[in-house]
């Protein structure tokens, strides 16, 4: 079965990403795409729904890794009783093409490795033809099934024996090897052999470049640029999109049926993560996004979506894959998201915030841009009273959220500074009466007076985390009374084991059963909130416990079970890095 969360690490080419486990063993990759069928699914089944396993075929005595510095190349050291072995796995960018780089060093003694090729194409279901051949003066293995085709190569290769492709070879100090997976469509012809060592360097190079950019004076530098590499990652290099996370189906609730897929872009969690490199500094990345969004967008403003598929296609209708048994036995595996068609009035306000920042960071409008964003705004102009089903994505009937319609807010805020402070076109005085009839209503309607805190929703008295974003996005000010009181009220409600939960799953809002474990972005979100309050002593040492949750290389998952110290949900997560980002921003 798979490992725990937490001992994955990711690579990725910025086209598509692999989980590694600490065993040597690739067990989810999707080609070419992050949204593509998986090729190696292991991570939701068995090795028999396909997996990519190289490491010591004696027993490992100690396990260590890191990335090598300010890139996503990623370096396992095994040790056994008779040596050590280093295990280089990397996918090389900036060419175009679709490929993993295994890479074993034998750095002391000898090491017996053992080699394993399963290839499961449709997400573990499609076991493919499998055959050798010899092609551009070398033998490779060639695994073809019907628009996939996968071949292996290697200084020598494994043979076939009931669906594994298995060896077993000793290395001895000095011995390298290294191996590759290339993926074309399966008409293609087997394309040519990988110079390893060029694009190893190359990939090294230009990765550290990105990351040298980070700054390095913010508290927890380390954690904010490994999250920025990661962010990195789960952007596509050729649209712009950027996926919410390159995994599906990881149990928020272990056994449970909270198991979604995330390797979607949603326009949420992609503005959230464009204003956490605009706040590090890195502005070529909003323009490239922008224009992913004008694309994506394109048409009706009525019929703005609230995720697009990673080239923006806006088909994605959820599925359940009845042949895999989930991971930790929790089913359903879903692929695709049925959120897709909910109203969540909050994505626009979302995308306003993060456009504005872009234009303070110097990023000049374009005719269309701007037309763009007015047309959104105008239709949320028509619409803005109605229910939806807000931020967490909410299964059961559409609510007020009070976060939605703080959102909302922001969003006629920003068209209105829009106008005001950078010279654009529109029309001012609906949308200034517009953000005052949404703050009235929210401050009347969104606030428990006899408790003194913001609600959930404005038929309740439930709080939610989402309520501490209030002060981050301008709607008060952080040390107002009724933010102070709503974080105090979140803090009592929703906080277990040291950490906080999303919302009360027993209220019933959200129309789904079983639990969820505390979502981590809402604890960073705490520490901004708390730094934005002045309570900078509390925010510090809910950072320096966040920041220590990540996993040996500085990777974080969707939620945390801090009662038996695991990871739970997607991983890894791109609303708990960019949310670090945040709080490591505010606390400067």
């Amino acid at each position: 079965m798979a490992l725990p969360i937490e001992d994955y690490a990711l690579i990725g080419d910025s086209g598509t990403a692999a989980l590694v486990g600490r065993d040597g063993s690739i067990d989810w990759l999707c080609l070419p795409r992050f949204d593509s069928p998986a090729c190696f699914a292991a991570l939701l089944g068995t090795e028999e729904h396909g997996r990519w396993l190289l490491a010591p075929a004696d027993e490992v005595v100690a396990t260590s890794r890191r990335y090598v510095d300010g890139t996503a190349l990623l370096e396992t050291t095994f040790t056994t009783r008779d040596g050590e072995v280093v295990l280089l796995d990397l996918m090389p960018t900036g060419d175009g093409r679709a490929d993993v780089v295994r890479r074993l060093t034998c750095t002391r003694g000898t090491v017996r490795i053992r080699h394993d090729w399963v290839v499961r194409t449709d997400y573990g279901k499609v076991r493919p033809w499998v055959s050798r051949e010899r092609v551009h003066g070398n033998d490779v293995v060639v695994a073809v099934a019907g628009p996939d085709k996968l071949i292996l190569r290697g200084p020598r290769l494994p043979r076939g024996h009931r669906g594994h492709h298995s060896d077993e070879f000793e290395l001895a100090a000095g011995d390298e090897v290294t191996f590759s997976t290339t993926w074309v469509r399966s008409w293609r012809e087997v394309p040519e052999p990988l110079s390893f060592d060029e694009r190893i360097e190359a990939t090294a190079a230009e990765q550290q470049g990105w990351t040298s950019r980070a700054p390095s004076t913010l508290p927890y530098a380390d954690m904010v640029r490994r999250s920025l590499m990661t962010l990195l990652l789960m952007t596509h290099a050729e649209t712009g999109g950027i996926v919410a996370a390159p995994t599906t189906s990881l149990p928020e609730d272990f056994g449970g049926a909270r198991n979604w897929d995330y390797r979607f872009c949603w326009l949420r969690d992609a503005a959230l993560t464009l204003e956490s490199l605009l706040g590090a500094g890195y502005v070529d990345e909003a323009q490239r996004w922008r224009e992913w969004l004008l694309r994506a967008v394109a048409g009706d403003p009525a019929d703005l979506q609230i995720m697009y598929t990673v080239d923006g296609g806006r088909h994605l209708p959820e599925h359940e894959l009845a042949h895999l048994p989930g991971y930790a036995g929790s089913t359903p595996v879903r692929i695709g998201n049925g959120a897709v068609s909910q109203r969540q009035n909050d994505v626009l306000g979302e995308v306003m915030l993060a456009l504005e920042l872009a234009r303070r960071a110097g990023l000049e409008e374009t005719r269309n841009s701007w037309a763009l964003q007015r047309a959104l705004v105008d239709e949320l102009g028509d619409h803005w009273d109605e229910p939806d089903n807000g931020l967490w994505e909410i299964r059961g009937p559409q609510r007020h959220f009070t976060h939605s319609r703080v959102m909302v807010w922001v969003a006629f805020d920003r068209a209105v500074r829009a106008i005001e402070e950078h010279g654009l076109d529109g029309p001012l005085e609906r949308w200034r009466d517009l953000r005052d009839r949404v703050r009235e209503e929210v401050l009347d309607k969104g606030f428990d007076d006899e408790r003194g805190t913001f609600t959930q929703h404005y038929d309740t008295r439930e709080v939610d985390a989402s309520l501490l974003t209030i002060p981050l996005v301008g709607f008060l000010p952080g040390d107002d009374p009724r933010v102070l009181g709503t974080i105090d009220a979140v803090v009592a409600d929703l906080m277990r084991d040291g950490l906080l939960l999303r919302y009360r799953t027993q209220s019933g809002v959200d129309g789904l059963p079983g639990d969820e474990h505390p979502f981590l972005a809402c604890s960073f979100w705490l520490v901004s909130a708390l730094a934005a309050a002045g309570r900078r002593d509390e925010a510090a040492t809910l950072m320096d416990r966040l920041c220590g949750l990540a996993n040996d290389v500085g990777l974080l998952s969707e939620e945390y079970d801090a009662a038996h110290g695991r990871m739970a949900g997607n991983f890894p997560q791109a609303f708990s890095h960019l949310t670090l980002v945040q709080a490591a921003l505010a606390l400067r």
